[in-house]
This record gives structure tokens, sequence and C-alpha cells, in this order.
């Protein structure tokens, strides 16, 4: 970390614009539900409920909140994942489900995807610019693979990029910290749950008085 600060790097922080939005990558029950192979790390089931709260807040807010979840027509869709199982996230199954707590906040918009990035080959950012967020506060799983994809690709679309340490969760707390790290050190502020949820409660109270 020292040798990276000393180059440069997370230099400055980049810090919320002028309206936030929520994506919620992947917590869907094939990487929640201990059931399936990929199902039940604490660090995502911790990182839902976590998430379920941003949800919340930015709902009473208005703010916009995209889920999406990975899902297959069959596996002739599917790039040349090396993750056997994710490869049985079949569109219809019980496996691309959003997690029951993630569904009961009722985000406004679920989209399927087949690549790692919420934004590749979806309307997420078309939706989010639709919207004028500029903001974008990114939450799921898994934390090295697609939450990291989906964080380059909001900087790479021009978005402010937050993520809640506590809202994302990996298979190994190693590599969730080290992703961590390294998309904080080059595109996205690390921040917290409570963090989030206080910037968008000053979001609302600006609203509310304009």
């Amino acid at each position: 970390m020292e040798i990276y600060a000393q180059r440069g790097y997370g230099a400055r922080p980049i810090g919320f614009g002028k309206k936030p939005g929520v994506v919620v990558v992947d917590f869907q029950k094939g990487f929640t539900d201990p059931a399936f192979p990929m199902g039940g790390a604490p660090m995502v089931d911790a990182a839902v409920d976590a998430t379920a709260s941003v949800m919340r807040a930015a709902k009473a807010a208005g703010l916009p909140v995209i889920a999406c979840v990975i899902a297959f027509g069959n596996a002739g869709t599917a790039p040349y994942w090396k993750v056997d199982p994710v490869l049985e996230l079949r569109a219809g199954s019980t496996s691309t489900e959003l997690d029951p707590r993630i569904a009961a906040e009722a985000p406004d918009v679920v989209l399927e995807k087949t690549a790692p990035s919420l934004f590749f080959g979806t309307p997420a950012g078309s939706i989010l610019t639709r919207e004028r967020v500029d903001t974008v506060i990114v939450t799921g799983c898994i934390t090295s693979g697609c939450v990291r994809a989906s964080v380059i690709d909001a900087f790479s679309l021009g978005f402010r990029v937050q993520v809640p340490c506590d809202c994302v969760g990996d298979h190994d707390l190693v590599a969730h910290e080290q992703n961590l790290a390294d998309v904080g050190r080059r595109y996205a502020d690390i921040i917290d749950a409570k963090t989030a949820i206080a910037e968008i409660e000053r979001w609302r109270a600006r609203n509310d008085k304009s």
C-alpha cells in the first residue's frame, strides 16, 4: 500500500456528487443460499443484510436501485467462464431468484446478465443517466469478480463510484480485502453502509427542501 501511495495512487477521494443511485450485483440464491455450490459464504450473507438497509434508505429517498442476476438461457449464451457452477445459473431457475431479503426491498429494476459486470450488455448505465445519477453505490458479490468488474465499468462510464465494504462479500477474506484495496486506490472510494446511508439521507434532506 505504501509503495502505491508513494507513486500517487489513491491521492484523493472521489466523493459523492449531486445524486447517488444504488446497484446490487448478483445477490441471488445461487450465491446466497447454502443449498447451491457457490452459496452460503458468511461474508456474503452479512453483506446482504447490510445492503438491504442501504436499499431501504435509497428507496425512501426516491433514489434508483438497480439489481442484477447472472442467468443463462443455455450454455451457448455464456462467455468462457472457468467456474462450472456459474454455468448452472439458468434463467428461470431458483438459483437466479433474488435473495428474499433483497427482493423484499423491491429494487426498481432487475436485470439479467451473462458477463461479470452489471453494466456490460445491459441498460443499467442508460437508466442511471436518465435518472441524472452521477454517483453509483456498488453492492453485491463476489468482491473479487462481478463486483470488481462492475466497479471498473461504472468508473469507465464516468460515474463517481462508492463501495461500502460491508455491503460486498467474497468467499475468501484475503481476496475481498485485496480487491477492495486495489479498486480503492484506482477507481472508487471504499466506505461503509453507515456512510452510504448518511449520504443518502443528506441528499434526501436537500431534495426535500428544494
